[in-house]
């Protein structure tokens, strides 16, 4: 069976390692660091200089400058060339999205004082410094030798301390389930104070995409779509699963029978977001699945909007990104990439980051994550349902109860599986073959081996999509021969691209 993430292209990103190692390194140089300060003295009008060290994080470089008369510092935030994509649409969505939080939440986010796509530094934020005392992650991560190892939370936290910690972010998730949205997209501020979904979504999967797996732009949703229905935003994510099958041209497909396999199953998730039951999966609209027979009308809760309320969902939002104090209160939300206005459905599931190592790259196995989650979202639902009896607004506007049993709910009938196999490529398979299929369409059979996964579904294929498979598969295998990073053209990846959604 699938476990974990599938391989990236390793030629792609070996690319890209170099690439970005170059860029870093001239982010780092003294006549830059000037240029820096420079910069920062030329918004303030006031003396500035630049305070060590230098942090790299994931995908931005941060400049801790000290103004003269100013109080807080302020942190110069620059995308790193090779590591970010769409640099200048990245930064102006973050930027939005986090003013709009803080003038409509409660919520401690940084004071952004400006940003711009264009400047001598290109695309920049510049935000005031927020003291701390490390984050959720580094607060709650088992003890380690070595400190660049990934957090893992420590099987020995006390429940307490969870409770607490999780209480406070439960509190947080409440707050940003208030706001709502006409439409799926990304916000850009269009004057002060005012704000709209006006551009693409962009999520952190589309960014690797390209950067790991060398996928052409053109296939991918165009700057400036928006989206009117939960099910249009399925419909998409499900067609960028189709494009890294076509596009990553190594080390993703390993025998004919696994390419078969990734074949069938998505053909058949993007049918199901076409035909609006991916957006219905585990609630109480769902009458399609094999599951919903065995589950009593009225148990569960109703399906959220397809159309006119939408929520915040930031791929980013993480216990790595929430920032505390002494007092493991809650000092700062900080990093709002890949923040977007989604289908609600997203928000309804538990946080999928409580282990803080992702399931993909959970040691062992995904088995041996589910088991260790489960043992703590016990903790995680009680933390929310003290929340919701703290909050002035316990059950957010247009749902049918609180997120606590949509959250419970979400992982009883496997919809926190969809919304991580719909948001994760490199995912897809494993959610998809092991938590998915049978929830969706009924048992298999016994002893079923992987790589006869896809003849237990290939009859759901329509005929053309079933006479196009064999012929993809010798072109994959033909490929995995032929070991090079393929640059596409546009018309020629459009054309490839469209003989595989039949439309």
């Amino acid at each position: 069976m699938y476990n974990g993430q599938e391989e990236l292209d390793n030629l792609v990103w070996d690319r890209n390692d170099e690439e970005s190692e170059v860029a870093q390194n001239q982010l780092r140089l003294k006549t830059f660091c000037r240029k820096v300060e420079e910069f920062t003295q030329q918004k303030f009008g006031k003396p500035a200089r630049l305070i060590s060290p230098l942090i790299f994080g994931g995908f931005n470089v941060l400049y801790r400058m000290r103004v003269e008369g100013l109080s807080p510092d302020v942190m110069v935030r620059l995308p790193c060339p090779s590591l970010v994509q769409f640099p200048r649409e990245k930064t102006i969505y973050e930027a939005a999205t986090a003013l709009l939080v803080a003038e409509q939440t409660q919520l401690p986010v940084p004071r952004h004082l400006f940003f711009d796509q264009d400047s001598i530094l290109g695309p920049f934020i510049i935000m005031e410094y927020q003291d701390h005392c490390g984050s959720i992650s580094a607060r709650l991560t088992r003890p380690a030798e070595n400190p660049s190892d990934p957090h893992v939370l420590d099987p020995n936290v006390s429940e307490t301390l969870l409770d607490e910690i999780w209480g406070r972010v439960a509190s947080c998730l409440l707050q940003l389930s208030q706001l709502t949205f006409p439409r799926i997209g990304s916000l850009v501020q269009i004057d002060q104070g005012t704000y709209e979904v006006a551009s693409r979504p962009l999520p952190h999967n589309m960014t690797d995409m390209i950067r790991l797996a060398n996928i052409p732009e053109c296939v991918l949703p165009a700057k400036g779509k928006t989206y009117a229905t939960a099910d249009e935003w399925y419909t998409a994510l499900a067609e960028m699963h189709i494009a890294q099958l076509v596009f990553q041209h190594n080390d993703l497909v390993t025998s004919e029978s696994d390419c078969r396999n990734k074949y069938v199953s998505r053909q058949v998730f993007r049918r199901l977001a076409k035909e609006g039951r991916l957006s219905t999966f585990g609630f109480a609209q769902d009458t399609w699945s094999s599951q919903s027979s065995k589950i009593p009308p009225g148990t569960l809760c109703s399906c959220p909007s397809n159309t006119d309320s939408f929520r915040l969902w930031g791929d980013d939002f993480r216990a790595g990104n929430i920032l505390l104090n002494e007092s493991d209160e809650i000092a700062a939300l900080i990093d709002w990439e890949f923040t977007y206005v989604a289908p609600t459905q997203f928000i309804l599931d538990p946080p999928w980051w409580l282990l803080l190592e992702t399931a993909e790259m959970w040691s062992p196995d995904l088995d041996g994550w589910k088991v260790t989650y489960e043992s703590r979202l016990k903790t995680w639902l009680s933390a929310m349902e003290k929340a919701e009896v703290s909050s002035a607004v316990p059950t957010p506007d247009g749902l049918s109860a609180p997120l606590s049993r949509y959250m419970r709910e979400s992982w009883q009938t496997g919809r926190f599986f969809l919304s991580y196999a719909a948001r994760k490529s490199w995912v897809f398979d494993a959610m998809y073959w092991n938590f998915l299929d049978e929830r969706f369409f009924g048992d298999r059979g016994t002893h079923v081996l992987k790589d006869d996964l896809w003849k237990t579904r290939v009859h759901l294929l329509t005929e053309e999509e079933r006479m196009a498979m064999e012929p993809f598969v010798r072109r994959k295998m033909a490929e995995a021969k032929d070991r090079r990073i393929l640059e596409w053209g546009v018309e020629d990846a459009k054309g490839r691209f469209s003989e595989l959604l039949f439309d």
